[in-house]
């Protein structure tokens, strides 16, 4: 299966209680379809009381499972806490784009955006060449601030 493909058929679950484990999430999902995977993160803090981060991704076989379980579980009860399940969103990469571990500059494909061409440097050239008429031409007799007098 694609990485696309993975990411249609995963659900985010927000809102898990303390007390859930990926044992009690995959018997919730499987009536919508065979789980592939749960994945229920750490919490990365060693000081944390929270066996977890309060969110789970329940990855299905099938994309369609996955609407079946957002239709049907989103705001349902769970261990006493209204969960949300909704589409899981594809995490942004540490490679590329803003956010990136590189400078953006960079980036293959920021540079393919927004490479410089010779047809660029010739019209620079020629603005440099050509002077743009002075704004402030016919302003002279205006150094006064303020009303006229009278």
């Amino acid at each position: 299966m694609t990485d696309t493909a993975r990411w249609k058929s995963t659900v985010y679950v927000g809102g898990l209680a303390p007390v859930v484990t990926t044992g009690n999430l995959h018997d919730a999902f499987i009536p919508f379809g065979e789980i592939a995977d749960v994945a229920l993160p750490k919490n990365e803090n060693p000081n944390a009381t929270e066996p977890h981060r309060g969110f789970a991704y329940v990855e299905f076989e099938d994309a369609e499972d996955a609407k079946e379980a957002i239709d049907n579980m989103d705001q349902s009860e769970l261990f006493g806490r209204v969960i949300k399940v909704s589409a899981a969103k594809v995490p942004k990469s540490s490679t590329s784009g803003l956010g990136a571990k590189t400078a953006l500059w960079e980036q293959e494909g920021w540079l393919a955006e927004n490479a410089v061409g010779e047809e660029d440097h010739q019209a620079a050239d020629q603005s440099e060449n050509t002077r743009p008429e002075d704004p402030m031409q016919g302003l002279e007799g205006l150094d006064l601030a303020g009303p006229k007098p009278e």
